[in-house]
Formats: structure tokens, sequence, C-alpha cells
């Protein structure tokens, strides 16, 4: 069997939906959307170049639930039927060409950049580390009524997804944000319902699933972005990942993509530093970041299993899923300046162009995420309004844009609103 051949097998969940290959469009965030959350036609021509490029199952980047939280100006967000009218417009476009789209429903949390929002909160007061604590502020800590209002927020935004059209959903419970801050010792010390041990720390991700899976019923998809670990000292373990793997798996969840890192760590990206990835020569061979946590995982369940991150050839990709240790195998920057990709791989064709790391020559900002994520979002934003893509952009140049971008759209959220006389 080639490796063409094994990437353009159908996927079947336990549910009977069939996803038409096994190339997984990873979530990257898009910055496209309205001041209001609602989206646009450049999110809608994005996702139908996406959709025209052969991906099998495309994940969206980071819609928000709550507009009083989000991670970065341009965000999607869905607090009920506002939108539904462009919802179903860009979900149309999303699952042109038998593509499944599914919708990542996501909440910051304590990562998001100072100015963005009126306040940040999280599971626990903690800080980041001191070197990033001039770009983000230390939380206020939620209230157990507040986490039970942000778990309901995550099911009304799932039905909404449902009724716009959208073949899915996703939860965010990697990378740092709210859901995995909730799993993390290190970020949530709480002593209640919601923290203290490994179980109650997985309390929050389950009902939130179990918010959802109300919502939309037993036949439509519900997948998670899980991190394999924080690599942070005193967060979240592979040993703590596999058991709420289990337990996810236990509940009903469709679909498991794995991952690991978060700003503060960003093993996603490829940056690496002591306290992150065990860089083996092995490991460098087989390509992807997180495949030989996923052959832990596989031995644990039987959940349809994705890894994203590093992967550079069809050859590797094949490769992982003959093994058995996943189902698909996810891509995403090379998504952003290589939309039609997948067509090339299915048809036997190498990637136009290689991804690596991005590097300003700054320290402090080469070792976060936050520069992969501006990068990248421009480039999403160039294809959106119907431009090429640079590929050899300035990352420099890019970071300093966004980080005006940001600074500005906090500016404007915490201006007072002017009264108008009737």
């Amino acid at each position: 069997m080639t490796a063409q051949t094994t990437l353009a097998q159908a996927l079947i969940l336990s549910n009977g939906i069939q996803i038409k290959n096994r190339l997984f469009k990873s979530a990257m965030s898009e910055a496209l959307a309205r001041r209001d959350g609602a989206p646009t036609p450049e999110l809608v021509r994005l996702y139908s170049a996406w959709a025209s490029g052969g991906i099998g199952l495309c994940v969206t980047g980071n819609v928000m639930i709550d507009a009083r939280a989000i991670g970065e100006p341009g965000n999607v967000v869905i607090e009920d039927d506002s939108h539904l009218v462009e919802l179903q417009s860009w979900a149309k476009a999303a699952t042109g060409n038998g593509t499944q789209c599914w919708v990542q429903l996501n909440h910051p949390g304590k990562q998001a950049p100072k100015g963005l929002n009126r306040e940040t909160v999280a599971p626990s007061e903690v800080p980041f580390r001191s070197d990033m604590q001039a770009f983000f502020a230390t939380p206020r800590a939620l209230e157990d009524s507040e986490v039970q209002a942000l778990v309901q927020r995550f099911g009304v935004a799932a039905g909404v997804v449902k009724r716009a059209g959208f073949s899915g959903v996703q939860i965010h419970g990697a990378h740092g944000y709210l859901v995995s801050q909730f799993l993390s010792p290190h970020h949530n010390t709480r002593s209640d319902a919601w923290g203290g041990t490994a179980q109650k720390r997985r309390h929050f991700v389950l009902e939130v699933y179990r918010a959802m899976r109300e919502a939309v019923g037993p036949a439509f998809p519900i997948g998670i972005k899980l991190n394999s670990a924080d690599f942070q000292r005193g967060g979240f373990t592979e040993e703590e990942s596999i058991e709420t793997i289990r337990a996810l798996a236990d509940a009903g969840i469709d679909l498991i993509e794995i991952s690991g890192g978060t700003y503060e760590a960003p093993a996603m990206t490829g940056v690496q530093n002591k306290t992150q990835l065990d860089k083996k020569e092995s490991t460098l061979k087989r390509e992807a970041y997180f495949l030989e946590f996923a052959e832990k995982a596989r031995q644990a369940v039987r959940t349809p299993l994705v890894v994203t991150g590093g992967f550079r050839s069809a050859q590797g990709m094949a490769q992982a899923i003959d093994s058995g240790a996943v189902d698909m195998v996810g891509i995403a920057r090379i998504m952003a300046i290589e939309p039609d990709v997948p067509a090339r791989l299915l048809a036997g064709l190498p990637a136009q162009h290689n991804v690596k790391p991005l590097r300003t020559g700054i320290k402090a900002i080469d070792n976060m995420g936050l520069l992969e994520v501006s990068w990248y979002t421009g480039q999403l934003k160039r294809i959106g309004r119907g431009n090429a893509p640079k590929p050899h952009e300035s990352a420099l140049w890019v970071f300093v844009k966004q980080a005006f971008q940001m600074a500005l759209a906090g500016k404007k959220k915490r201006q007072p609103t002017k009264l108008r006389a009737n």
C-alpha cells in the first residue's frame, strides 16, 4: 500500500459518520470575525479554499463562547443564535467538496494578552512566568457559579454550531487555554469540586462534554484537542492525560486530537527548551512530536486518535497511520501557506514549502507561542482576502503589527459606551 493510498482511506466513526480521507486540518486562529464576533466573507473564502483543497476533516480556529473573554482580536464568538445566518454561510462553504468541518469551541482563561478583555479569569490566581508578565495579566479565580455558567455556555454554543450546519464540534482542551488550565495542577490550585485531585481537575472537561452532548444529541460528532502534557514543572503530566483520555472515551467522545504545550512552553510549535520534549533521534526520524504518546493512548482506548505537529512527508504520515497508533494525521501551519497541500499529498506529490519554527532574534518573543499564532494568522487573512500567502514574510514585522492591533482593540473595548438621546 502506498502512502497516498493510506491517506486516501475513509474513516468511519462509531456514530456512522464518514470522513473521506485521513488528513485532518488542525485548528489555527484566523482572527477574521467582525467586531461583534460574527463570521465574515473572508472566513467563507478561506474555508472554501480549504474545502476545495481536499482536506478530509477541517477544524476551525478558536471560536469563543463568551464575548467578554476572547483570545485574539477578530475571534468568532458564539453565545446564541444572533449570527446564525453568517454561521450558516460559513458552514456551507466549509463543508463543500464532501469535507467535514468541526467548530473548535474555546475560552482563553488566563491566556489572553493584557488589555484585550476587561479582566482575565482562570481556575486559580496563578501568574505567568516572570518574563511573560508584561504580556499577560495575573487572572482572577473563577467563582463556582461562574464555572457552572461557563459549562452551560459551551453547551449553548455547540447547539448553535449544529443548527448552523457544521459537521461537528471540538473542545479545545489543550495549549494552556481554560479547559487545559482546569486539568493542570500548575494552573488549577483549587480545593473545591473543580480541583485538588486529578479526578476533580477532570470534572470541568467532563461537564463541558456532557453539556455539549445534551445540546447536540448522540449522533453529532464531538471531539477534543488534548495535551499529552504541559511541559511545565508541576503541570499536566502524561499519566494524567491518559486517565483523562480514558474518562472521555468512557463518556463517549468521538475523536481525540493529541498535542501538547502552552504559550509558556510551546511544544506544539516545535519551539524547544529544557523543560519540553525529549528530542531523541528516534523521535526525530518519526517526524511527529507526540506519536510516542499516541501509542500509549492507543493501548488505553479504541477511540479514534489524531496527532498534530511535526509531520513533514506523506510517508511519515502514512507510517503513523499504518502503525495503528493514530487514525488520522493533523496538519496546520502548512495549510496557511499551501491551502491545497492535501490534494498534492493524495496525488503522491510533496508539499511545496517546509514549515519551521519562526524566529525574530528576540529570545523573549521567540520562546512563546504567540509569535506563531500572529504570523500564521496573517497568512490566513491573506487567503481570506483573496491574496496569495507570503511564506517568507518577516516574523518580527508581523509580531509588532499584531501587538499594535491587540493594544488598539483593548483600548476600544475599555472605552465607556456613550449614551445616545432618544
